[in-house]
């Protein structure tokens, strides 16, 4: 055996060991590189325990619709009015 084979050996014994160690403790896991090229994608391991929390969508009231298309108004209308006393 090669030095280099040797080396290549040692690494994917840490790869196997890392992605071992890795769906102990349920975390996001690299496949491990058998040959040279593009990197594997990666798996997400979701424990059974945790869920994702949905957030809340949070929606304008026709009120703050109101008060914010008045704004954009009012904001268009001075920067016409800068606009026109520049020339």
């Amino acid at each position: 055996m090669g030095v280099a084979e040797i080396l290549a050996s040692i690494d994917r014994e840490i790869a196997l060991l890392q992605q071992a160690r890795a769906l102990l403790v349920g975390s996001t896991v690299v496949a491990p590189k058998k040959k040279p090229g593009r990197p594997k994608k990666e798996v997400v391991v979701a424990p059974i325990a945790k869920k994702a929390a949905k957030t809340k969508k949070r929606n304008l009231t026709p009120e703050g619709r109101k008060r914010i298309a008045e704004a954009v108004k009012r904001r268009w209308e001075a920067q016409r009015k800068a606009a026109g006393s520049s020339k």
